[in-house]
């Protein structure tokens, strides 16, 4: 009895001692923030969980999105065992145990097993495989968590056997009615002091947050903590929230969704000639900690791919941009950078290079072979000529406009399609001139 007192009261103080955002945790489906379009009325995973009849689930979004308190709000409805992993600290032995404890329940007790696994992503290939004969027979339910895409994390045999459900950031106004819910609830601590925070400081705190709740409330809870209170009042005002947060903290790691999601939207507006937002993504990834080299390496292949010959010069300047980079860091290579990203984004615009060579590639590999034409081999070695290589060549500059009808082996406007933009549009001219001058020309 002594023991089991002790533990009651070690219990009481961690749950008093937790971050208020722990304190507060949604106990209900309706108290959890946000992801309407996930769990509003008449959903399908909001009706699976109100009839306690869910399915192996991935829940896959960005930090403080709500999955591990939905998950929390699962074990408090169901009938069902709720077992739970942290992907961080279990391995294989730690699975074999639950599942084998999953096993004797099922058999004993005739008592279904949710297994929830936060991090799911932080399990390797062999530990997500341990899960595959438990969730296939149904011996567990899976509940896995993960702030990965589970199309490059999870493998794909446990994708098959689970219902996936992104979740997005929370919205601002979500943040702002969470922070508010937070103030009245009964287990926000200083239970005789009043809690007032002025507008102000609720929108900065959820602006800043990114669309996470547990940062949310982590600045609002050191706001608490840390301002003293006047005749019984704790007032929150702008500047104390400011202190709270100094700094704007992105969602972005360099190998995930908000890396590629960034890089993606950065090259396609220089594409869709929008330097404005250019230059917005480029500052997010900057600010998020992308290296200048990868930055100067994407405007390098759109110079290349989107502007191409349409101006030659788009490629010189993104090459000098990264090169120049190399040599001299942030935060002045941000403005070389700059430069690079909305010449290459205000350029003319021409894809015919990149179209041409992806359809010479898919010829080579596909078709037959074209043999070299006898005049074009190379004729630069002893006995060339007693063999007829390079008989019959025309050197292209004694010709004039230093242009010779001749055979390279491949039909004119095969590959290459210019386009009546910018440089290009010459390059059009000139070939269409050439190409008047011979009706013997090899053409489509």
């Amino acid at each position: 009895m002594p023991s089991d007192l002790f533990e009651h009261a070690a219990a009481e103080r961690l749950r008093s001692e937790a971050p208020l955002a722990r304190r507060v945790s949604p106990r209900t489906l309706d108290e959890v923030a946000g992801q309407e379009a996930t769990l509003g009325p008449g959903k399908i995973l909001r009706r699976a969980i109100e009839a306690d009849r869910i399915t192996s689930l991935i829940l896959y979004g960005p930090p403080g999105c709500g999955k591990t308190a939905l998950a929390r709000v699962i074990a408090m409805r169901t009938k069902a065992a709720f077992e739970a992993l942290n992907a961080v600290t279990s391995g294989v032995k730690d699975l074999r145990i639950l599942l084998d404890a999953a096993k004797q329940r099922q058999i004993h007790e005739q008592r279904q097993t949710i297994v929830f696994v936060d991090e799911l992503h932080r399990f390797n290939r062999a530990q997500q495989d341990a899960l595959l004969p438990a969730v296939e027979n149904g011996l567990i339910r899976l509940i896995g968590a993960t702030t990965e895409n589970p199309f490059f994390s999870v493998v794909a045999p446990l994708l098959s056997r689970s219902q996936i459900f992104e979740f997005k950031r929370l919205e601002e106004a979500d943040l702002v009615g969470l922070l508010k819910r937070a103030m009245a609830h009964p287990n926000r601590g200083f239970p005789e002091l009043e809690v007032r925070v002025d507008d102000a400081a609720l929108t900065h705190i959820a602006v800043y947050a990114e669309g996470d709740a547990r940062r949310a409330l982590n600045a609002l809870e050191i706001g608490l903590l840390t301002t003293p209170p006047v005749e019984g009042t704790i007032h929150i005002t702008l500047a104390v929230a400011q202190e709270c947060i100094e700094k704007k903290m992105l969602h972005y790691d360099g190998t995930g969704d908000e890396h590629y999601d960034a890089a993606s939207a950065f090259i396609k507006s220089m594409r869709g000639t929008d330097p404005d937002s250019a230059l917005y993504w480029m500052a997010r990834m900057l600010e998020a900690g992308e290296t200048p080299r990868f930055i100067a390496r994407r405007v390098c292949i759109c110079a290349s791919e989107d502007v191409g010959n349409a101006d030659p010069m788009a490629l010189v300047v993104a090459t000098a941009a990264w090169q120049a980079c190399e040599f001299i860091g942030l935060p002045e290579a941000q403005i070389i950078l700059a430069q690079a990203a909305t010449y290459v984004a205000c350029a003319p615009k021409s894809n015919a290079a990149c179209v041409g060579i992806g359809e010479a590639v898919r010829d080579v590999r596909e078709k037959k072979t074209i043999a070299v034409p006898k005049h074009l081999q190379d004729a630069h070695y002893r006995g060339a000529g007693r063999l007829g290589r390079g008989k019959g060549y025309q050197y292209a500059h004694n010709g004039e406009d230093g242009y010779v009808v001749q055979d390279y082996g491949v039909a004119r406007g095969t590959y290459y399609h210019p386009v009546d933009r910018g440089k290009e549009a010459e390059f059009k001219q000139r070939l269409e001139e050439f190409d008047s001058r011979s009706e013997d020309m090899p053409r489509d």
